[in-house]
């Protein structure tokens, strides 16, 4: 790895770092930057997944004062953890043809969700009008989906995340930031370890990327919070409509 390559994989942990916070989808940032430093595309997902990491954890740490109190965040980390396995390991063992069609359908029908929360909760029902046993299932099987999609691929989980979250959770968008940004760490966690004992990383990539996400995860969150909800939504859904775009152009071509 020469200078150049050092510099393009810094900037662009740097702007995943940011942009995973504030609306997830940093991964098509640091992406195609391992691409074009000349990582096969299987070890360059694989590593991309790992160096993203500490920005998620970055993240939660500047959104703490979001994060709900209560056994709610508790009783999710299970089923997070678990569907990112299952994830990280139907990516080391099949091909991802199949998957790279279908994900920009879920990350376009995620952001359609966000986009149009207010209908929808209309027509299901909104959150404080579930039964306790009907949300805790729905959120269950929101995450565990996102989950299995984290493990698997991660780009545009942040959108996936919080859609699911905001249609389910009687919480402001903020809040539901938080929530977003500590389960990604999870998935983030989970494919670390799962990657780094069974998946060709590239660790010098790592290396370079990961410290940059570290901080542009703690400002993306500090930015999120300065947010009107209004305008994090709008940022949001444009950022989930241009990577499922780009996203179905990529597996249609």
């Amino acid at each position: 790895m020469d200078l150049s390559h050092a510099a393009l994989l810094l900037a662009a942990g740097l702007a995943a770092g940011t942009v995973n916070a504030v609306a997830g989808g940093g991964s098509l940032i640091t992406f195609p930057a391992m691409i074009a430093v000349g990582l096969p595309p299987v070890p360059a997902n694989v590593s991309n997944s790992v160096a993203v990491f500490p920005g998620y954890v970055a993240s939660v740490a500047g959104s703490r004062a979001d994060l709900p109190r209560g056994r709610t965040l508790a009783l999710l980390v299970p089923t997070t953890v678990l569907g990112t396995i299952a994830g990280s390991l139907v990516l080391l063992a099949t091909p991802a043809r199949a998957f790279e069609v279908a994900v920009p359908f879920l990350v376009l029908g995620a952001t359609a969700v966000l986009a149009f929360q207010d209908p929808l909760r209309r027509l299901v029902g909104h959150p404080r009008d579930l039964s306790p046993r009907r949300r805790t299932i729905t959120l269950q099987a929101m995450v565990a989906v996102g989950a299995v999609y984290g493990g698997y691929f991660g780009a545009a989980l942040g959108v996936m995340l919080v859609a699911g979250l905001a249609l389910v959770l009687d919480a402001t968008l903020a809040q539901v930031s938080a929530i977003k940004n500590l389960l990604s760490a999870v998935v983030g966690l989970t494919t670390l370890v799962v990657f780094a004992l069974f998946g060709p990383v590239h660790w010098a990539a790592v290396a370079v990327v990961a410290p940059a996400t570290l901080l542009g995860g703690y400002v993306g969150a500090k930015l999120v919070r300065r947010l009107p909800p209004v305008v994090l939504k709008t940022v949001i859904v444009i950022f989930g409509s241009v990577i499922g775009l780009y996203l179905l152009w990529r597996a249609l071509r």
